[in-house]
């Protein structure tokens, strides 16, 4: 087998959802190095989104279901599931993926909630996990919990859930960006904090005890704050082009980190796995089946994942 140890391998994702296309839109934008780059795809897939300008290595995945854009099918599941079992078995310095879709991979038999959790499942090892954080440029948004309903959330979030989450957020700062003290901000789960214990006990009962116990260990993290006063302030110095007040902030369930920081940069955004020896990086938003197979899909977001892995 090839060395791709230094390369980027690129996953087109859904055959029916954008992502071919947003990945030749992008490559074809970059004109990048066919050195750097692995596509792990299908031909067949690639020839129908586009052209590449580029000569690039294909490692090319059997597909036999149809080409349907925007629909929901078993094989396109069943292939989505493929490239990711093939580019974790070449093991290359960077996995970006195109968006995939959970119900086409449920159909399957592939019952994960993301692409996230399927590389945990097949790269984790000597008790690593994924974590899913949101970059762009200095915002970065890390989800304590991520797909899972709102209801189950307060369930999820212990002391020791949030110790082991945030230790690990600090272990990527330091050894992928070098940021030996960075700065964390906390999101409180209830509206105000709690409003100390007015409006939920979260805060109280978890939260800022895990705080406590973070900076024992020498973690910048901030007391659970109000989420929306405390994303507002970021978002000003985000706009005026500033630097943001904290090198990550902290959110304890999917929407609440994830609005803030795509209301601003759905675009420029991109989602990055975290925590296992390969970083993934991919897109912001998903298979857009609404417009698959029109050619007015936007690669700004796929642009942005490839280039997360140059630097």
């Amino acid at each position: 087998m090839n060395n791709y140890s230094e390369k980027i391998a690129i996953l087109t994702g859904d055959p029916n959802g954008i992502g071919a296309e947003i990945t030749i839109k992008a490559l074809n934008m970059l004109n990048l190095p066919s050195s750097k780059i692995v596509l792990i795809s299908n031909s067949k897939i690639l020839n129908t989104y586009g052209k590449l300008e580029n000569s690039y290595e294909l490692i090319d995945v059997d597909y036999s279901g149809k080409i349907i854009p925007g629909e929901i099918s078993k094989d396109a599941g069943a292939f989505s599931y493929k490239l990711l079992e093939k580019a974790c078995e070449i093991k290359p310095q960077f996995v970006v993926t195109a968006p995939t879709s959970k119900e086409a991979m449920h159909l399957a038999g592939y019952e994960f909630n993301g692409q996230t959790e399927v590389l945990e499942k097949l790269l984790a090892h000597s008790g690593q996990k994924a974590e899913m954080l949101f970059v762009s440029k200095d915002f970065r948004v890390l989800l304590l919990t991520r797909h899972l309903p709102l209801k189950d959330v307060s369930k999820i979030l212990t002391k020791e859930f949030i110790l082991e989450k945030v230790e690990r957020l600090r272990n990527h700062f330091q050894k992928r960006l070098n940021i030996n003290k960075p700065s964390f901000a906390l999101c409180g789960l209830n509206p105000h904090a709690g409003e100390s214990g007015i409006l939920g006990n979260e805060e109280n009962d978890v939260l800022s005890p895990a705080v406590k116990a973070l900076r024992v260990r020498g973690i910048n993290i901030t007391n659970p704050m109000p989420a929306d006063t405390l994303f507002a302030k970021g978002i000003k110095k985000y706009l005026s082009g500033e630097k943001m007040p904290y090198d990550c902030y902290i959110a304890c369930y999917h929407d609440q980190g994830l609005i803030p920081i795509k209301s601003v940069a759905m675009e420029k955004t991109v989602n990055m796995t975290i925590g296992l020896d390969v970083l993934r990086t991919s897109p912001s938003h998903g298979t857009a089946f609404d417009i698959a197979g029109k050619n007015i899909a936007n690669p700004d977001s796929m642009i942005e994942a490839i280039k997360a892995c140059l630097y």
